[in-house]
């Protein structure tokens, strides 16, 4: 599909998130939601209730702020800059590259997780994928890249994060003897894929200890709505 719209939504689902268990929720939101201008008009309440269940409700809130501007600034139509994309709510430097590529063949790299992963064992590179400086110079690399042909952008930004996705893929070793890349992958060639990539170790998780009343009556449970900043907004 090249409408960006609907690239958008996919991807901002998607972000911590299963394509299966996203899927279902996909197709009710543009039931709910059909063009960028229904997005913005519509009560937060509503839409925050339609992305029930998917968690992390702060992207549902930046893509209504999102709304609201291409509604009001650009008649409800993406722009088909990269930089007007990116200086969207909720829309880093990945989602701006995916949306720009796919839907307006513009030669910008998308660098998800799955691409990261796959040029580290490419090019055999021991640097912290969680650096900045490494994803920066990542999207360098296939910057330098890019196919010219406008057809080719999409394709080989697509490909490359379903290479990483199902072949070059996470939790396990790399399934090497399939892959479309195996003649010229540093990684495969000098027995090294299957350590990389170097991930720096996180920080220790807070534990915070909370008591929670539920009130109960009829059959029925008292809820009241957190507030909309701090943990769990």
């Amino acid at each position: 599909n090249r409408d960006p719209y609907r690239i958008w939504i996919s991807e901002i689902m998607l972000q911590q998130t299963r394509v299966e268990a996203v899927k279902p929720y996909f197709f009710r939101f543009f039931e709910h939601f059909p063009r960028i201008s229904d997005l913005a008009a519509a009560p937060e309440e509503e839409l925050l209730k339609c992305w029930e269940g998917l968690g992390y409700y702060s992207r549902a809130r930046n893509i209504k702020k999102a709304a609201e501007i291409l509604t009001e600034k650009y008649n409800g139509i993406f722009p088909e800059s990269y930089g007007e994309i990116l200086a969207l709510p909720g829309i880093g430097s990945y989602t701006a590259g995916a949306i720009a590529s796919i839907a307006f063949q513009l030669p910008v790299p998308a660098v998800d997780g799955n691409v990261l992963r796959v040029v580290m064992r490419l090019t055999d590179c021991r640097d912290d994928i969680a650096d900045p400086k490494v994803k920066k110079a990542v999207r360098a690399q296939i910057q330098a890249v890019m196919p010219e042909a406008e057809a080719d952008i999409r394709v080989f930004n697509q490909a490359t994060m379903e290479l990483g996705a199902t072949v070059c893929a996470p939790n396990g070793p790399p399934r090497c003897l399939e892959c479309p890349a195996m003649a010229f992958c540093k990684g495969r060639l000098r027995g090294t894929a299957e350590d990389l990539p170097v991930k720096g170790a996180k920080k220790p998780r807070r534990v915070e200890e909370k008591t929670v009343f539920l009130l109960v009556r009829d059959g029925k449970i008292a809820l009241r709505k957190r507030p909309g900043t701090g943990l769990l907004a």
